[in-house]
């Protein structure tokens, strides 16, 4: 289980609730490769977190990261705590 602190205005590129208007969301990207990449190793995974956290401006860490990169490649079910400052 990971956990972000993020502001609270970054929350719609987080979460894909329709709010943000364009672009994908983090939430949305993760699915995306969850449902693409199962099996993959976690190091071919990091890069396309890191990217999809990168372009919604998210500050996961490289063990954050790599600890979702697991869990896809895994197919277990990923659990994120989110602080809103």
């Amino acid at each position: 289980m990971g956990t972000i602190r993020i502001d609270k205005r970054a929350l719609p590129r987080l979460l894909a609730d329709g709010s943000a208007g364009r672009g994908v969301s983090y939430q949305e990207a993760f699915a995306e490769l969850a449902a693409t990449h199962r099996g993959l190793p976690p190091d071919r995974i990091v890069p396309l977190l890191r990217r999809a956290a990168d372009q919604a401006l998210l500050g996961f860490t490289s063990a954050d990261l790599y600890e979702q990169a697991e869990a896809i490649s895994t197919g277990q079910r990923y659990e994120l705590r989110v602080t809103l400052t």
